[in-house]
C-alpha cells in the first residue's frame, strides 16, 4: 500500500506526527512510504524502515509554485492514501494533483473544496494526538491509543553520563531562557555529567555565550556543538545524553523520541499542547502568566517576563526532582 506523507515543516513538529506515522504502518501492514517535507523533517524521518522515497519540498522557491506543485504531483503519481500534517493550501493542491482516491487534511476551506477527507481536529489535546486523528480518519476503528514518539536514526554512545543543553528554539526568541541561566545549570551538575552545547546555525552566538560562562566557572567538560552538526547528528547526539536541558524545542522532542530525561523551560507557548510527549522522566518549568500564552515569536510588551521570572535555582530543583 502505498502512502503519501506530507510532513509538518519544524523538526519538533515533524517529531510528534511519528506516533501518527506509526499508527498508519500499524493498521497497514503492507505500508510503503513516500515522505515529502522541508529539508529539516525530511532528514528526520526518512530513516524510517517503511520509507520508500524522501522528498525535500523546494516548490516555495519556484517562479510559479502553481506549476512546481502540479510538477511535483505528477512526478509522485498515485497514492492509495495521502496524509498531510501540513494546513497549507500548497498541500492541498499537492495531495489533489496526485489524482489519488483517499486524501486527508484538517478541515480548512482549501481541503475541504480539494480533498476526500477533511476532518475537524480540535487543538483542546496534545499535537501528537491531533496529528493521530488526523491520520486515522479513513480507518472505521482504532484503539484511540497513541505510541510514543520515534525516530529510527542510531543514538550516539557516549564513554560517561551527558549533559545536553540546548538555549535554543528557532520559533522565536520569546521562547529562549536565558545563556548564563543554562551555564549555571550546567555548572551545578558538571562534577556528575560531561556537557554538550547543542544549537543550530542561527544560535552559535548563543551557545558560545554559554561557553563563557562555563568557562567563567572553571567547567572545562563541556564540547559545543552548535552550528555543527547535520539534523542526523543532531538527534544521534541528543539520544547520547543522560539528561537534557531545553526551551520548547524541536530538540526536546527528539529527547522525547530516545526518552532521555529532560527538564524543559516553557514562557509563551501552549505546555499541553507541545510538551514532551510521553517521556517517562520529564519535567516542565514554567509560570502562569495573565498574558501567556501569547503564541508570540518576540514578547508583544518587552517584558518576557514568562522567562525572565524562571530561576536557575527553579530549574536545578527540577533536575533533581528526575532523580536520576
Amino acid at each position: 500500500m502505498r502512502i503519501l506523507i506530507i510532513l509538518p515543516n519544524w523538526l519538533g513538529d515533524a517529531v510528534m506526527a511519528t506516533p501518527a506515522i506509526e499508527l498508519l504502518s500499524k493498521y497497514h501492514p503492507n505500508a510503503k512510504f513516500t515522505f515529502v517535507g522541508s529539508f529539516v523533517s525530511i532528514e528526520a524521518i526518512k530513516h524510517h524502515p517503511l520509507c520508500e522515497r524522501a522528498i525535500v519540498d523546494d516548490t516555495k522557491n519556484s517562479s510559479n509554485r502553481l506549476l512546481a506543485t502540479y510538477k511535483l504531483a505528477k512526478e509522485l503519481g498515485e497514492f492509495d492514501l495521502c496524509v498531510s500534517f501540513r494546513n497549507q493550501i500548497y498541500s492541498s493542491l499537492l495531495l489533489k494533483f496526485t489524482n489519488s482516491l483517499v486524501c486527508i487534511a484538517k478541515k480548512s476551506w482549501h481541503s475541504m473544496f480539494l480533498l476526500s477527507h477533511t476532518p475537524k481536529i480540535t487543538s483542546d489535546k496534545h499535537l501528537s494526538k491531533q496529528y493521530a486523528e488526523l491520520a486515522m480518519t479513513s480507518v472505521d476503528s482504532w484503539d484511540r491509543s497513541t505510541s510514543n514518539l520515534k525516530l529510527y536514526i542510531e543514538p550516539k554512545v557516549q564513554e560517561k553520563p551527558t549533559l545536553g543543553i540546548n538555549a535554543g528554539a528557532t520559533y522565536g526568541s520569546a521562547k529562549r531562557w536565558y545563556p548564563e541561566r543554562f551555564a549555571e545549570v550546567a555548572s551545578e551538575f558538571s562534577d556528575r555529567f560531561n556537557i554538550i552545547i547543542f544549537g543550530g546555525p542561527n544560535e552559535v552566538e548563543m551557545a558560545n555565550e554559554i561557553e563563557e560562562n562555563l568557562k567563567n566557572s572553571n567547567v572545562t567538560n563541556y564540547v559545543n556543538l552548535a552550528g555543527k552538526t547535520t539534523i542526523e547528528e543532531l538527534c544521534s547526539n541528543i539520544g547520547s545524553c543522560s539528561l537534557f536541558i531545553t526551551n520548547d524545542s524541536g530538540p526536546m522532542h527528539v529527547a522525547a523520541a530516545y526518552q532521555v530525561p529532560s527538564v524543559a523551560i516553557f514562557g509563551p507557548t501552549k505546555h499541553k499542547e507541545t510538551c514532551q510527549w510521553m517521556n517517562e522522566k520529564s519535567k516542565l518549568v514554567r509560570h502562569d502568566m495573565d498574558c501567556a500564552p501569547c503564541m508570540k515569536r518576540e514578547c508583544p510588551f518587552k517584558h518576557h517576563d514568562c522567562m525572565k521570572s524562571i530561576s536557575a535555582l527553579e530549574v536545578i530543583q527540577a533536575v533533581k526532582e528526575l532523580d536520576i
